[in-house]
């Protein structure tokens, strides 16, 4: 049965009495006012209405006054305006300023109730329909956060067999164990101070932990043998850069990185394999990637030569910049602190350097 309240104004007592006399007989609870000015008290008190009928002819404020006081104060609130059949010009204009339908003076019974009824029910539904939209974004927000937290699972989850395969490669080429965390570390940093997003950092990351991946399908004849490779051991060899891009690249969220895996062995004047790329013809990532690369080999132990110190191995770098080198990268590389290297080394030698793709690691500074 009806419950809603409905305030009813006029200024002429006997009508605001006829209409609230049929409105009650509906069941519908009433409060009435003698004017615009008292209207707009009762609603400004609290007191709440799902409906306001109002003459459009009224002494003080008018219905065209009280109503765009009304739409602007109290919007959910549907106004129907009261009028004689002259001024229907007047009710239409206030249709157009957000009235939701008039009433031509007279009127029978079942004229005003359908009226109340159409205008209830059309704010009934905007209400609803705004709070399915309230609860669609709430929804489609807690939707989104729970993919971005699957996603992130993972990532972590790929980032997790990712160190597994590195670990599995240290294996088979015990020469150069703990070069790839190394070398992944060293990029982040140079990447992290030349400002690179996080996301770009993360693919990078990837590339430059997995350069090696494709020495996984090369021979262990060849790729531990001690001595000085020949002609066609050495071509061999350098078929795991495309061999690595060709296990990454059918791995879809490993693509971008794929592409650093087949670039790493490039030099930025383009003497480099297996394309001969030049410049920034070279994936970002590789370019960074290859500075680190040198820094780590320098500086580490290799069986016909001890570890050479930091500050060689900027020497050299800074000499092949613009050769092997691209410029930019080696001048990010030169104005970093020279304990970053040192103090990263530690870490991953300690085993307490743990990396985080998605966002990557802070070096130490």
């Amino acid at each position: 049965m009806p419950s809603d309240r409905i305030l009813v104004v006029d200024d002429e007592e006997p009508i605001r009495e006829i209409v609230t006399s049929m409105l009650n007989a509906a069941n519908y609870k009433c409060r009435q006012a003698a004017s615009g000015l008292e209207a707009l008290a009762i609603l400004d008190s609290g007191e709440e209405f799902e409906l306001m009928l109002s003459d459009l002819m009224m002494a003080e404020l008018d219905g065209i006054g009280l109503l765009e006081r009304a739409k602007e104060r109290f919007p959910d609130i549907p106004v129907v305006m009261v009028t004689a059949v002259h001024d229907i010009s007047v009710a239409l204009a206030a249709i157009r300023n957000g009235a939701y339908d008039y009433l031509l003076k007279p009127f029978e019974r079942e004229q005003l109730l359908a009226t109340v009824r159409r205008a209830l029910e059309n704010r009934r539904l905007k209400l609803e329909n705004r709070a399915y939209q309230t609860n669609l974004e709430a929804l489609v927000t807690a939707k989104t956060q729970q993919l971005r937290q699957t996603i992130g699972n993972l990532e972590r989850s790929y980032d997790i067999t990712l160190e597994a395969l590195g670990d599995a490669l240290d294996l088979k080429d015990a020469e150069t164990e703990g070069h790839s965390k190394r070398v992944t570390a060293f990029t982040i940093a140079i990447a992290r101070a030349m400002g690179l997003p996080k996301d770009q950092i993360a693919v990078i990351a990837r590339g430059a932990f997995l350069h090696d991946i494709g020495k996984m399908a090369i021979p262990d004849a060849i790729l531990r043998k001690p001595g000085a490779l020949t002609p066609e051991e050495a071509e061999i060899m350098r078929e795991h850069c495309y061999r690595g891009y060709k296990m990454l690249a059918k791995i879809p969220f490993l693509t971008e990185a794929a592409e650093i895996v087949y670039s790493h062995q490039e030099k930025f004047d383009g003497t480099g394999y297996p394309r001969g790329l030049k410049g920034e013809e070279i994936p970002l990532g590789a370019r960074l990637f290859s500075v680190a690369d040198t820094l780590d080999a320098i500086t580490s132990n290799r069986p016909y030569r001890p570890a050479q110190t930091l500050g060689a191995a900027r020497i050299e770098i800074e000499k092949w910049s613009g050769r092997q080198f691209d410029p930019e990268v080696v001048k990010m590389f030169l104005s970093m602190p020279e304990n970053i290297w040192a103090d990263l080394r530690k870490e991953i030698d300690a085993q307490n350097y743990r990396f985080a793709y998605s966002t990557p690691a802070k070096a130490s500074s």
